[in-house]
């Protein structure tokens, strides 16, 4: 014997016949948060910022860090000389 039942509910009241907590408030606080902690990291991205950030303090121009990727370029594969 199969039996089938169908019920036609909202999910807020499936949630609150089932005894559910209702976690719409807390989710609404929780992305507030995570837009004001994006919006304060976007200062973060500035070009600027990031090449600053990401190269070493003794690389202030273009120069040096060209000279800095050829001298990794003339090395070998293992980082020795190469054998060439």
């Amino acid at each position: 014997m199969k039996i089938t039942i169908n019920i036609d509910c909202t999910p807020e009241e499936a949630r609150t016949f089932m005894g559910l907590p209702d976690v719409k408030p807390m989710q609404e606080m929780m992305m507030k948060e995570v837009e004001e902690r994006m919006k304060s990291n976007l200062n973060a991205m500035d070009p600027e910022t990031l090449f600053k950030t990401w190269l070493p303090a003794g690389i202030s121009n273009m120069e040096q860090l060209q000279k800095m990727f050829w001298a990794q370029f003339n090395n070998g594969p293992m980082g020795g000389p190469s054998k060439e």
